[in-house]
Order: C-alpha cells, then structure tokens, then sequence
C-alpha cells in the first residue's frame, strides 16, 4: 500500500468574497499527477459551541429555522467568530448568552473538531458549560428567531436515537459532554 500523500496546491484565488460566505478556487495537483483546476472550497469562520448544564441536570437548547435545510431544529447554542480577533472560549460564551440569555461562570473546554474538512476551512470548538444560569433576555439578530429549550440530561440518548436533535455538531458535542459528565442516561436497546 503507498502512502498518503497531501494533494499539493498549485494556485488559488478568491471567487466570491461576501462577509457571510467565501469561496475558493484551488487549483491543485494529485499524489497521481493529475490536475484539478476547479476545486471549490468555503472559506468559514470557526464556530464556537457550547453545551449549558444547568444546575437541575437540564440541557439548555435552541430551536430555530435552519434556511439551508428548510427545516426547524433542536440544538445546542452556537456561533461563528474569528479566531484572529476572538478567543474561542469568549465566542462561546457570548453565543449562548445572545441566544438563550443563560450564562456560565466557566466554560470548559471538551474538543476541536473540523465541521466539514472535505470543502470547508472552519473548526468547531467544542465547550462545557456547568451550572447554566439564566442571565436575562436573549440578544437576536435580525434572521434568528430562537425558542430556548431545556431537556434533561437524562433524556438526550433517546432524542439523538430519535432524530429530535440531529445537527451533527450538536450531536457530537453532546457524546463528548456526557462522556466527560460519565453520565449513563438509558440501558442500550438492541
């Protein structure tokens, strides 16, 4: 078996410039030789997500519209930033403050993961918040319309199994929170 190798990247050029998406045209070359002129790659910003805890064992969601899916989804509270001018563990906690009006004295920091390393640049930081309080109104920008929704912890395995919360950043934050909380919610069904 060869060894993988890195594809090697000959040219690059911005192809739409927007402050809310980029795109990229990567022309790049295979460990085969062959030439690729037009791969196209989203340039986005990092994404701050945090998983509130509040004292009564409850999990602090957002319900709101996802245009891109067409759908209304349950997930956790979460926002782009930059990590040049923001540390992630301050997107994290003004995200779930703007969005649900809980705050957390500390956020604990659980992973980094790459959302979508096929055609996107961005990570998902990943944090625990414990003892989620409810801190006041929640800050909304003009296209979010956010329903805060608290669900037992006791009760997460059974709605990921279900499909009620299936937004894959949420669901993983969610195995990693309950692996580092070493909660044992529901006996596995087979």
């Amino acid at each position: 078996m060869k060894e993988l190798q890195k594809w090697k990247q000959l040219r690059s050029r911005l192809v739409f410039d927007n402050q809310w998406c980029k795109v990229r045209q990567d022309e790049i070359e295979l460990p085969t030789g062959e030439i690729i002129d037009d791969f196209f790659v989203n340039v986005r910003p990092d994404i701050a997500l945090v998983v509130p805890v509040t004292p009564h064992q409850e999990i602090v969601f957002v319900r709101q519209y996802r245009h891109g899916v067409g759908e209304i989804l349950l997930e956790l509270p979460a926002g782009g930033f930059n990590p040049e001018t923001e540390r992630a563990e301050a997107a994290a906690a003004r995200e779930m403050t703007e969005e649900t009006g809980y705050y957390c004295q500390n956020l604990i920091k659980l992973a980094t993961l790459y959302d979508n390393p096929v055609k996107d640049t961005n990570t998902i930081h990943i944090f625990l918040g414990k003892d989620a309080k409810e801190s006041g109104q929640q800050i909304l920008d003009i296209t979010e319309q956010i329903e805060v929704v608290l669900v037992p912890l006791n009760a997460i395995l059974d709605k990921i199994t279900q499909g009620e919360i299936c937004v894959s950043g949420s669901v993983a934050a969610l195995f990693l929170a309950l692996d580092y909380l070493k909660i044992q919610t529901s006996t596995p069904k087979l």
